[in-house]
């Protein structure tokens, strides 16, 4: 199996060798989706590290000694596994393929340009547990150092204490536990978000909820930010309810410091709905497309690119099952398909079967 997968490869997506992420992001590529261009370091690459390094017995041993209850040991099992993934040496045919692989996307996106590094574990994004936010996303890196340094801290975030906790109390195993990462062209965001297909309290599937906020998307995500809130009806993608959010800050980049920085957004921006009535639809279209594709209800990321011209600037930056209603954990009878009667459709498309 391949280190290097290219979004646009037509490679397959398979969960065990891209993760959740790298596999949604390969197969929303296949199906003609306005995914920002990139390539998948592999499960393949991750797993020659750790055996090259023998360090798949000493994680083993460390994880041994927890106690899911001990919250000091977990802090300290996570630390020490993580030093050690960051400090071992990389194979040197993994860095060959790294840095033909950066290159290639370079030339691509018609000469440096900033990156997202993103964590892609064989254990998130799946229909039956939400494991977003366990492993670590990092923005707006230049150069291949810079992007080397976090492909291997994503690596080592595969045990931050978070992710451990996690699961140990959702009994994932493990053994078949691996890490791929998604190295993808950054979107210079004006306004950016997510948009679930249904409602997230009632799990009322005639209807789209469309979160957003000026600038990079990760203050929505992270809750830093009150974003606007609006609701669409799925068909009519006519307004049903809208909420003005504070929107008080947004990250953007800085071109002296090379990275992203916080700032004040001004009262009237605040006070204004930071999408026009076409971006709106734009999103919530998107976010039906992503549903169709996969057969059950979607939680996407989405971003409006700034460098882009309007109508070709709304990207699509992942996709997941949306799993509280999905899981068929609503305690009252819905009067549309569970998601859990359409698991097969995603799971068919992250194992890589056509549908």
């Amino acid at each position: 199996m391949s280190t290097i997968v290219f979004f646009d490869s037509g490679t397959e997506p398979r969960l065990a060798e891209l993760g959740g992420k790298c596999a949604s992001l390969v197969s929303m590529t296949a199906a003609g989706m306005p995914v920002p261009p990139g390539f998948a370091v592999t499960t393949t690459a991750y797993d020659t590290f750790v055996e090259s390094s023998a360090l798949r017995s000493e994680i083993a041993n460390r994880l041994g000694e927890i106690d899911v209850d001990d919250v000091a040991c977990i802090d300290r099992v996570s630390a020490d596994i993580r030093a050690q993934i960051e400090s071992r040496p990389v194979p040197e045919q993994l860095q060959h393929d790294l840095v033909e692989a950066y290159a290639a996307l370079q030339e691509q996106m018609g000469g440096e340009l900033p990156v997202a590094v993103r964590s892609s574990a064989t254990a998130e994004d799946l229909p039956d547990a939400s494991f977003a936010g366990q492993q670590d996303t990092y923005l707006w890196l230049l150069g291949l150092t810079a992007v080397c340094e976090h492909i291997r801290r994503c690596w080592a975030s595969l045990y931050t204490s978070r992710a451990i906790t996690y699961r140990l109390k959702n009994d994932i195993p493990e053994d078949d536990l691996s890490m791929a990462v998604a190295v993808q062209k950054m979107v210079n965001a004006r306004a950016a978000g997510v948009a679930m297909t249904l409602d997230p309290p009632t799990g009322d599937r005639s209807k789209i909820v469309v979160d957003a906020s000026y600038g990079v998307g990760e203050m929505v995500v992270s809750g830093e930010v009150t974003p606007d809130n609006i609701m669409l009806d799925k068909v009519m993608l006519s307004v049903v309810r809208e909420r003005i959010g504070d929107k008080h800050a947004e990250l953007v980049p800085d071109p002296s410091s090379r990275q992203l920085v916080e700032r004040e957004v001004s009262q009237d921006l605040r006070s204004t709905r930071c999408l026009t009535d076409d971006q709106l639809v734009a999103v919530a279209t998107l976010a039906k497309k992503a549903e169709k594709h996969y057969g059950c209800p979607q939680d996407i990321e989405w971003a409006i690119d700034a460098d882009l011209p309007d109508g070709a600037n709304l990207l699509l930056l992942q996709s997941r099952p949306e799993t509280v209603h999905s899981s068929g954990e609503q305690k009252k009878p819905s009067t549309t398909p569970a998601c859990g009667n359409l698991m097969s459709g995603i799971t068919a498309s992250l194992l890589g079967n056509k549908h």
